[in-house]
């Protein structure tokens, strides 16, 4: 019985199957970006062409869906919504917190509400900052959107009634009332969403939620129908940007917690991996077709932010804020670049080599693919330069084009700038590692973590090119590259577990809060979870629950979270503090002790433990690698020597646990290429990881660091 996941990237769609045995399928196929069902069927076809399908038992999916939605992708309109608010609160989505992304931008535009002025529509109710009902909602308010609703065709709605948090009984009975009286619309109310103070991101969810449920709703139907007509009936889980995998029936109604699905997976992995091998603070690097991108595991658990802003800009590896839509909701803290292997290198009118953001996608992709684009990416570039096999891809199914990509680099680089086809691509390749090296100081020097104490795992198509380049830069000790490291996201999946996530609003001070409130909060939240879990199929001893506070104090905008006891009493509650004074010195560089501590909200995180895949491991025997393993000898240029350097090109899948490689060297695999830079060395270890560490020949090597 194998257990399947299927990850949807900018440029190829991958599946990977494990059988409980450790058996690995690895099956690559290009993404089909306007209709990604199309991709995930024929990975599906390739794998069912030598397996039945109930041999597959379940079945695990991360995608690029929603983002690609609300990024404007063409085929992904976004559906007519429409925003139900208190009267007087109609225009906060265009308010916000009143901050400008640009500040010295005087051309600045905010991003465009996803609900038009004519479509946010007033309702006459009050709930008081303390939950009382000040005035009843007006039924005839009520009536009169609903014949507006009809009128402009709208498909969802979104509600957010003010100081719903605090009490959702208005909100209960509007959503009641629309889904009773117009049962073809979707409905998403906060309360159910995101049940936190701060109208404007709670309501900004709400909205970002309505808009992606018809998309994703029609997306994950269409799924499940070409899965059924293939035969298969395995439960079908979906990645959440919280790295937790829920059942698809949750997602459809949830779609705004997968909105960074596809990245979360890898980081995953990276976490199950650095468990794997003893290596408990790691940061994962992955560089696909169109991004690279990056995220820090401390400990064996990955980093975690409480908000992401959706659809926004990035610059320089860093989200903008206020240039996207705000979403509340659990995300893996990741630093993201447009760098991936087909992104597109070009001179601005002031004659400066740029690199990005655009990507030349699954297709028509990079110049050397032939299929009409000649517009030059980083791809094309690591081909001139030797760095990839010069006459196909894929273990020999996908044929490229040097020449072609040489012609690209010409027309569009080389006769602009007055270089010669080698300065422009080691050029680009140079500012692409200058970004993604940004990237990585993000999640460890700008967190505060030093990167000499971490190890580099690489992955994606094109990570592996460039790990040693951003290894030297940061002086990261060690890089892992994975067994299988194009299709490491896709392993994410299958190592996965089951995770709800619940909030509740406490807004009250350490000192007026009576430890039973928020036990019986917490208490509440456990049996909402463990009904859920339940409904997955989980046990009570595949059961674990964590307990989160977001505290701050009194008077501060942000919050920090903070592990909370497994029962709360007045001594428990005495070490929250203490735990929240040490994280703010920790992260602020200060802390108040004798200011008051205000909790804001309860959070939990209900996990239904999956059986983790067995990889298999091999006995590291003979240090030389074995004859054949070495398919030619190429001239690959290395910036370091400004120069093309003899090197040997080894096949991945013709090495042995143990084997050694001394750089200059090229490792070809079926999903990715490797390049060990000189004075860098390399070991298969038991799984058949490559371990890179840097060091002259003869040295005294450390893979274990």
């Amino acid at each position: 019985m194998f257990r399947v996941s299927i990850d949807v990237g900018g440029t190829f769609t991958d599946l990977v199957a494990m059988d409980k045995e450790g058996t690995l399928i690895n099956i690559k196929v290009p993404t089909t970006p306007k209709n990604l069902e199309v991709g995930v069927l024929e990975a599906l076809k390739e794998f069912l062409k030598d397996h039945s399908p109930k041999d597959i038992e379940l079945v695990t999916h991360s995608t690029t869906v929603t983002t690609n939605a609300l990024l404007g992708q063409i085929g992904l309109e976004l559906p007519k919504v429409a925003l139900v608010t208190t009267k007087g609160f109609r225009d906060v989505l265009e308010i916000g917190r009143q901050k400008r992304a640009e500040l010295y931008n005087l051309f600045f535009h905010r991003v465009r509400p996803l609900v038009p002025r004519s479509r946010r529509y007033e309702i006459r109710e009050r709930i008081s900052s303390d939950g009382e009902e000040l005035e009843p909602v007006c039924s005839e308010d009520l009536h009169e959107i609903m014949k507006e609703i009809r009128k402009e065709r709208v498909r969802s709605v979104a509600i957010g009634l003010i100081n719903a948090y605090v009490n959702p009984r208005h909100e209960e009975d509007v959503k009641k009332t629309l889904e009773e009286k117009c049962p073809e619309i979707y409905v998403t109310a906060s309360y159910d969403i995101s049940p936190e103070y701060r109208e404007y991101e709670r309501i900004s969810t709400t909205v970002v939620n309505g808009a992606l449920i018809p998309i994703v709703h029609t997306y994950i139907e269409n799924l499940l129908r070409l899965l059924k007509e293939l035969g298969m009936s395995a439960p079908f889980y979906v990645m959440q940007s919280n790295g937790g995998l829920s059942r698809s029936e949750n997602i459809i109604h949830k779609p705004a917690t997968i909105v960074e699905s596809g990245p979360a997976s890898g980081v995953v992995a990276s976490a199950f991996y650095g468990n794997l091998l003893g290596l408990r603070n790691v940061i994962s690097f992955d560089m696909g077709g169109t991004t690279a991108k990056a995220g820090a595991v401390r400990g064996g658990v990955p980093e975690v932010v409480a908000e992401y802003e959706v659809g926004g800009e990035v610059h320089r590896g860093r989200l903008v804020k206020e240039s996207g839509y705000p979403v509340r909701f659990p995300f893996i803290d990741l630093a993201e670049c447009s760098s991936g292997g087909g992104t597109i290198a070009w001179v601005d009118t002031g004659g400066a080599l740029r690199v990005g953001p655009i990507s030349a996608g699954a297709h028509p992709g990079p110049a050397c693919y032939g299929l009409g684009n000649m517009e030059p990416t980083i791809t094309d570039a690591n081909l001139v330069l030797g760095r990839l096999n010069q006459r196909h891809l894929l273990g020999g199914k996908m044929k490229i084009y040097v020449e072609l990509a040489r012609e690209g680099l010409r027309g569009k680089i080389c006769e602009p700038l007055g270089l010669d086809v080698v300065e422009a691509s080691s050029s680009i390749v140079e500012i692409a590692n200058s970004m993604m090296a940004n990237i990585l100081r993000m999640v460890s020097v700008e967190r505060g973590y030093d990167p000499r104490s971490f190890t580099l795992i690489a992955f994606g198509g094109a990570g592996p090119m460039h790990a040693c380049a951003l290894a030297e830069e940061l002086e990261i000790p060690l890089i892992v590259v994975p067994v299988n490291p194009g299709l490491f996201s896709a392993l994410g999946l299958l190592v996965s577990d089951v995770v709800h996530s619940y909030l509740r609003a406490v807004m009250r001070t350490v000192d007026r809060t009576s430890p039973s409130d928020p036990e019986a909060v917490f208490k509440d939240l456990e049996n909402e979870g463990r009904r859920n879990l339940e409904e997955d199929g989980f046990t009570l001893d595949k059961m674990v629950f964590l307990r989160e506070f977001d505290a701050r104090y009194i008077g501060q905008s942000y919050e920090l979270n903070i592990r909370a006891p497994s029962i709360v009493t007045e001594e428990t509650l005495r070490q929250v503090v203490d735990l929240f004074h040490e994280k703010h010195a920790s992260v602020y560089g200060y802390s108040a002790k004798d200011e008051a501590v205000e909790l804001v909200n309860v959070r939990l995180r209900a996990i239904g433990m999956m059986a983790k895949p067995t990889l298999r491991s091999h006995a590291e025997r003979e240090t030389e690698p074995p004859k054949g393993s070495i398919i030619e000898k190429r001239e690959v240029f290395f910036e370091d020597f400004d120069m093309y350097v003899e090197s040997p090109v080894y096949v991945k899948e013709k090495l042995r646990s143990g084997n050694r490689i001394e750089g200059p060297a090229i490792i070809e695999q079926y999903d990715s290429t490797t390049v060990l830079y000189p004075k860098w060395t390399a070991k298969l270890d038991g799984f058949k990881n490559l371990r890179m560490i840097r060091t002259e020949r003869g040295g005294n090597e450390d893979f274990e660091c």
